[in-house]
């Protein structure tokens, strides 16, 4: 099994045309440990400086919420993580976890009743239904219709910076057949969720050499198994270059800073990622 320690910088930076005020913000950047991951250290700031409070959200990530009721021109957040990413090894792709034709069974219990249903920018409609049969005709395994779907989507989409944004839904997505990593798992969701496969959103990093933003992915229950990462965008298993921060049923549940402020509509964003090896 491969391990390797990561240190993530994460800065967000928002400036505004003029000073804004009463400003109330979520932020979900803080990585857990997990089966896949320890975290060793975290960190996060602002400027203006702010208190935090700490909670746990429905899907049990982690939240710091903050405000800052007085005028202000900009506003800096900056996290930095210390993460030892230890995955398990790949699953084989021949290997037989359960049947396809159990899942329905698990449709009605609670615990994945949130995985298999529409969600605010995914649909389980006849049509995606209809593209999710066809991915993966003849296939009986639900693992191997798991990698099925995710080898369709990284073949039928194509990745386009810029060409969609944070609330584009997956419908546009199919109609365009182009997006960023967020719509490619939008996209899986909705095939898997359509055949009744429990699949969470992922919110989380790729320690890749031009990594600037956040990544996302999906994840998969599997009877017998539990929950494994399939990342649409690059058409593989999660391994030791994934840092997990959270999860949800699409990006609505995950967004990396959400919040409201008084004052101008005009702002520049600028959000900067780096991740290095740590020896």
């Amino acid at each position: 099994m491969s391990r390797a320690r990561w240190h993530i910088q994460h800065r967000t930076c928002y400036t505004y045309l003029v000073p804004v005020r009463e400003s109330f913000n979520e932020v979900r950047l803080e990585p857990p440990s997990n089966d896949n991951q320890s975290v060793e250290s975290f960190v996060l700031t602002t400027t203006p400086a702010a208190s935090f409070r700490h909670y746990r959200d429905f899907y049990a990530n982690y939240v710091h919420h903050f405000e800052i009721p007085s005028s202000h021109a900009s506003l800096l957040i900056e996290s930095r993580a210390v993460v030892l990413a230890h995955p398990p090894p790949p699953l084989s792709s021949a290997a037989l976890p359960a049947p396809l034709n159990v899942l329905p069974d698990f449709a009605r219990s609670g615990d994945y009743a949130d995985y298999l249903g529409p969600s605010r920018f995914v649909d389980v409609e006849p049509q995606t239904w209809r593209l999710a049969l066809d991915a993966t005709f003849g296939i009986a395994d639900a693992w191997q219709a798991a990698q099925a779907l995710m080898r369709f989507v990284h073949g039928h989409l194509r990745y386009h910076p810029a060409s969609t944004h944070v609330h584009t839904h997956l419908r546009e997505v199919l109609a365009k057949r182009r997006g960023v990593c967020q719509d490619f798992a939008h996209v899986m969701l909705g095939l898997c969720r359509a055949l009744k496969m429990p699949a969470r959103y992922v919110s989380g990093y790729l320690a890749v050499e031009k990594a600037r933003s956040t990544h996302a992915w999906v994840e998969l229950w599997i009877p017998n198994i539990g929950w494994l990462g399939l990342d649409p965008t690059h058409n593989r298993q999660i391994d030791e270059t994934y840092i997990k921060i959270g999860a949800g049923r699409d990006y609505a549940d995950v967004p990396p800073v959400a919040g409201y402020y008084r004052g101008t509509l005009q702002r520049k964003l600028e959000v900067d990622v780096r991740i290095e090896p740590i020896a």
